[in-house]
């Protein structure tokens, strides 16, 4: 029988970051997996996927020795080797690199396949220390950040644990908390139980969320900027506004009212494809409900706007004053309240900021010589690649895998599975998961720090990351005292150098960063400058493209609109039981995703001919796609929507949908837009696929 369940976290990158209880069996190996109670916004809830972990864990197929390539790159033709002479032959291509090209010709790439800050971030100490290339981290939430920023300051807001306690109104938006981080749909029911709270969600799809909802506002992709200043538009019209709080905590309310007079229902119909009565009707449900809760995504900011959108929408709560009330205000990130001096773990002492910044959006454009992509300088012969996955997660995947073959790069990837990244790589070292190693952990959705012990054996040879960037070091020269610090050390040292508790008051009930209601609510003011909630942000102090910002709330007209030849827009969403690329290797996520498919609206479908499970090709100017389609409601007849991310094996001509997905950099700072893409449809006759529609099955 098993013991008692043991504390762990959920190391995945999922706002969530979840509070765990881990069965062990007597053999050793991984058990249950349970939600944990000793973290509220957890509340004993966990994902399915998560649930169900001991079948990632204990995967056959699960990589446990080091490899050498053996063959063509791509080929999957690898032999085994031991660890000395993998991490020998690692070292003597970065030296190479170097002699030949200088440091940054070197390029350390990560990113969050793993949350823990030791393991994943301990790579940027390597980087700092040798004077690599360094990381400029945008595919996730450089947009969002940078919208939410430039309004609010840093980034914190109301628990959503106030949510099931006070809230009577939830707008969810550009988010898909069913797929994407389950537990905040636990405070939801709740409020809907106890208070009849209603649920609104603003998406393009009707996602697993919107399924759920009173209201579901299914605009156009990219146009929620013009949405909320719409909705705006009619909260001052109307009476709605707290002038009282707007005087008190804004900048500049009156020269927003009047900006936004022309911006009313009917401008933002002729955007986003909803009425103006639909605009209206919510306008004043969300203004007349004090107690409005906005969860804020960033799937609405993954646009070439998604800046000025973030920006545009979290002004609502600060025309109503609903931060005021208890149950009332926003949430987008609690990433601000967690002040930690990660000195040692990241190296910072050894930053020199003369050395070049790589956009990790761009890595195509940067692996296939783009001068301006390289910031004018050498190119990049050789990467360490760790807890990502890009031949399928970056844009412009035709120049990613382009890139990728390259006869004169080098690649170490060090991974769980030979994912599409591994297969390209020149050497593949075999990692750890996150119960095979220790780590501390911070959260989006709630404000917890937490720490996870190593519980179980790793299986054959295994390293953590931290193991093999020490490692490495050694060979390559790099003095740090990080290198020479255990996990647990760089914990303690972590904790010490950020004023916290030691790590064994923290790793049984976590440490809440949150102080007080007031400060959760902006009650003493904003963390800005002065205060007040910016209407008209300093987009100059955000990134260098600030010349096109709106200096009010607007819609930016930036997206990829829709042509003639082009008359679809894609959106490429979270499949619920992937996570990015994990859990695509597991059955049971497979069995449930069954393929990648295109949800089309049912009258578009009528309209082209198609059936349920018919082929088209999707494409533009970056390539097509092959892919089976099925029904969609809930969106506009032009919006396409693919969830995935699935791996390219599992795609009819070998390669997936971020294929047509740009990685120009949006401003003001960069990001990943991969909500914005215009694409032609074409309906494929079964004829003229032959045999290639069967490799659409999971395989």
């Amino acid at each position: 029988m098993p013991g008692d369940p043991l504390p762990a976290v959920c190391p995945h990158d999922c706002p969530s970051v979840c509070a765990l209880e881990i069965e062990r069996t007597p053999e050793g190996r991984l058990g249950r997996v349970h939600g944990s109670r000793r973290n509220p916004y957890t509340a004993g809830v966990v994902c399915a996927k998560v649930a169900r972990y001991a079948e990632r864990l204990h995967h056959p197929e699960r990589l446990l020795h080091p490899l050498r390539r053996d063959g063509p790159k791509g080929s999957g033709r690898f032999v085994r080797i031991g660890w000395e002479e993998a991490l020998d032959r690692v070292a003597e291509a970065f030296l190479e690199a170097e002699r030949r090209h200088g440091p940054e010709s070197v390029w350390p790439y990560y990113y969050a396949g793993t949350m823990g800050h030791v393991q994943r971030d301990g790579i940027n100490r390597l980087t700092h220390v040798k004077k690599y290339s360094r990381f400029y981290s945008t595919i996730c939430v450089r947009l969002a950040d940078t919208g939410w920023e430039a309004g609010c300051g840093r980034r914190w807001g109301v628990p959503p644990e106030e949510i099931g306690e006070h809230s009577e109104l939830i707008v969810v938006w550009g988010c898909n908390p069913v797929s994407t981080h389950v537990n905040l749909m636990t405070h939801i029911a709740r409020a809907r139980k106890e208070r009849g709270a209603r649920l609104v969600v603003v998406d393009p799809y009707r996602s697993p969320t919107a399924r759920r909802a009173d209201l579901h506002l299914a605009l156009a992709p990219g146009t929620d900027g013009a949405l909320a200043c719409a909705v705006m538009h009619v909260l001052f019209a109307e009476g709605y506004a707290d002038w009282d709080y707007l005087r008190r905590y804004s900048d500049c309310p009156e020269d927003l009212a009047a900006h936004l007079r022309s911006r009313g229902p009917a401008w933002a119909a002729a955007i986003t494809g909803l009425s103006a009565e639909e605009i209206t009707a919510f306008a004043r449900l969300y203004g007349r409900t004090r107690r409005a809760y906005l969860r804020l995504g960033y799937g609405f900011t993954r646009s070439r706007n998604g800046a000025a959108n973030m920006h545009a929408v979290s002004c609502l709560p600060v025309v109503t004053g609903a931060w005021r009330h208890p149950g009332g205000g926003a949430l987008y990130s609690m990433s601000g309240l967690y002040r930690l001096d990660k000195t040692v773990i990241e190296g910072l002492d050894a930053v020199d900021p003369t050395v070049r910044l790589l956009d990790q959006s761009r890595i195509g454009p940067i692996l296939t010589g783009d001068a301006e992509a390289l910031g004018g300088g050498p190119p990049v012969t050789a990467m360490l690649i760790q807890n990502t996955n890009p031949m399928c997660v970056a844009p412009e995947l035709a120049r990613v895998h382009a890139g990728f073959a390259r006869e004169d790069l080098f690649v170490c990837v060090h991974e769980q599975f030979m994912t599409d990244t591994a297969r390209m790589a020149d050497v593949v070292l075999p990692a750890t998961m996150f119960l095979e190693h220790d780590d501390i952990y911070t959260a989006s959705a709630h404000s917890r720090l937490q720490i996870s012990r190593k519980l179980l054996e790793p299986p054959g040879e295994c390293r953590s990351n931290h193991r093999v960037i020490a490692e490495l070091a050694k060979r390559l020269g790099a003095e740090h005292p990080g290198f020479a610090m255990s996990e647990r050390e760089l914990i303690e040292d972590l904790l010490a150098r950020s004023g916290l508790p030691d790590a064994s008051r923290i790793e049984d009930g976590g440490w809440e960063m949150l102080p007080d209601f007031a400060t959760a609510h902006h009650l003493r003011g904003f963390p800005t400058a002065d205060g007040r909630f910016r209407f008209r942000p300093d987009w100059s102090a955000f990134g260098p493209a600030h010349a096109v910002m709106p200096p009010l709330p607007d819609h930016l007209p930036l997206i990829e609109e829709v042509t003639p030849e082009r008359p679809f827009r894609l959106v490429a969403p979270p499949a619920r039981d992937f996570l990015n690329t994990s859990f695509t290797e597991t059955p049971t996520s497979l069995a449930k995703e069954k393929r990648p498919t295109a949800l089309l609206h049912p009258g578009t479908m009528r309209r082209l001919g198609l059936r349920e499970g018919d082929l088209v090709r999707l494409g533009n100017d970056r390539g097509s796609v092959l892919l089976h389609v099925a029904a969609g409601e809930g969106q506009r007849p032009e919006t396409v929507v693919v969830e995935g991310i699935w791996p390219n094996r599992h795609w009819i001509e070998g390669i997936g949908i971020n294929l047509l997905i740009g990685a120009d950099p949006p401003p003001p700072a960069g990001g990943g837009a991969f909500h914005d893409t215009a694409v032609r449809l074409e309906p494929v006759r079964a004829e003229a696929t032959g045999d290639r529609a069967a490799t659409a099955a999971p395989a």
